[in-house]
């Protein structure tokens, strides 16, 4: 029990002295541990950040998508996204409910009064002034022959019959537009009493027997509207304008052909037969487009655009020349007149309809034209509107859409052809009216 109790003893002794010269160790799996709890922790703490930045992005990529759905449901989309989508809806039903009713009573699909109301409040007239002033700037010499080359492709221009087939001497696009022809390629019929005063497509011809007369097949246009009013005529008593306008036998007819010029032609116009121009009416109106598929489609087309209406008489009445203007095609130039300003700038209106107001004058009582006299011109293409005079045996050579070319026959008064006929005479039966 001593032996025990003293190793207890010297064992107690030495632990205590070794504790007292104890010097710590370092702890390698300490330091090593704070690393990996220190690695742990800043993992964590990187986890933390990137699921948060996941989470912002996330966010950020679900509220640019509910901002683009939800945006609907604002007030901002209700009027930039809802209200367009409806209106033309509500437009589109409206233009199949008017053109089913067309279709039901069998007439030709027009427009609606809102249609034209929509269609002449576009900007048409800055439009053209602006295509204007890019037509007359100045073309580089190079570019030429490729420019109007392409146009020459598109729109068939035969650049053979103008008087210079050199792409490179017209300065801009405006002096191609206006090209003028060689002497030799346009034959004006001598013997016939009417002519036609420019190249381009007969739209319409026929007779006007009432204040309604047609424009195309089905789509007609207001005599009195187009011409104003006849203060040139005394007959009051007149019932009809087609009356009123009649300055020779009341047995003669009242006849009218519209003559389309398209972008490809010849854009000069002349004078289809011998006669005086006594007045000229200028109507400053709309700038809307005269293709023969606008043409169908709105009524009294021609009564709406601006236009210079040179009203006379020929030797078998009454005689009138119009040149109507379009988009693009609202400058007008007629030679002999050289006061007439077309396509003036009104400002920023548009839809302004002032195709009753017109400016009038009274023109030299020599003014006299010749048949197949150069009158003037269009920029791009428009449309001409004959309406004249005659017997009731006056009969034109034409087809409904035939292509003519200045100096074409147009008809003739009776079945045999006229002869060539003296200037001073009909000058003086002229005269005599």
């Amino acid at each position: 029990m001593n032996l025990v109790w003293n190793w207890f003893a010297f064992s107690y002794r030495r632990l205590s002295k070794a504790a007292v010269n104890f010097k710590p160790i370092p702890n390698k799996w300490s330091a090593k541990w704070t690393v990996v709890r220190r690695s742990i922790s800043s993992g964590k703490h990187q986890d933390q950040n990137s699921n948060h930045h996941q989470q912002q992005q996330q966010q950020q990529q679900q509220g640019r998508q509910s901002k683009a759905a939800g945006g609907w449901l604002t007030w901002r989309g209700v009027f930039l996204r809802w209200t367009p989508i409806g209106i033309c809806m509500i437009a589109a039903a409206q233009w199949h409910l008017h053109n089913r009713e067309l279709d039901r009573k069998g007439l030709p699909r027009t427009a609606a009064s809102w249609q034209m109301n929509i269609y002449c409040s576009l900007p048409l007239r800055m439009m053209s002034r602006a295509w204007g002033w890019l037509a007359d700037c100045r073309v580089p010499t190079p570019a030429r022959p490729l420019l109007y080359g392409l146009y020459s492709t598109a729109f068939g221009v035969n650049i053979e019959e103008a008087a210079s087939s050199d792409f490179k001497n017209y300065r801009s696009l405006a002096e191609f537009f206006t090209r003028s022809l060689k002497e030799d390629v346009r034959y004006v019929d001598p013997k016939s009493c009417i002519v036609s005063p420019c190249d381009g497509r007969v739209l319409h011809f026929g007779t006007a027997t009432n204040c309604q007369i047609e424009q195309v097949k089905g789509v007609s246009y207001s005599l009195e509207e187009f011409l104003g009013p006849p203060t040139w005529s005394d007959k009051n008593e007149c019932p009809t304008i087609v009356e009123k306008i009649k300055k020779k036998s009341p047995d003669n007819a009242l006849y009218q052909c519209i003559i389309y010029l398209a972008p490809g032609d010849y854009h000069r116009f002349h004078s289809p037969t011998v006669w005086k121009p006594e007045i000229r009416r200028h109507f400053s109106g709309e700038l809307l487009s005269v293709s023969p598929k606008v043409a169908k489609w709105m009524p009294g087309l021609f009564c709406l655009n601006e236009r210079a209406l040179y009203i006379g008489k020929w030797k078998h009445g009454f005689f009138s020349f119009t040149a109507v203007g379009a988009t693009n095609v609202g400058s007008v130039q007629i030679y002999m007149d050289e006061k007439l300003k077309t396509n003036q700038w009104v400002g920023l209106e548009v839809g302004t309809h002032r195709c009753k107001e017109y400016d009038e004058l009274v023109l030299p009582s020599d003014a006299f034209l010749g048949k197949g006299e150069l009158l003037g011109q269009f920029n791009m293409g428009s449309t001409i509107v004959l309406i004249f005079e005659a017997p009731r045996d006056f009969k034109f050579n034409l087809q409904p859409g035939q292509v003519v070319r200045m100096g074409q026959r147009l008809g003739c008064v009776g079945d045999k052809e006229d002869t060539i006929e003296d200037l001073n005479k009909t000058k003086r039966i002229i005269e005599s009216m």
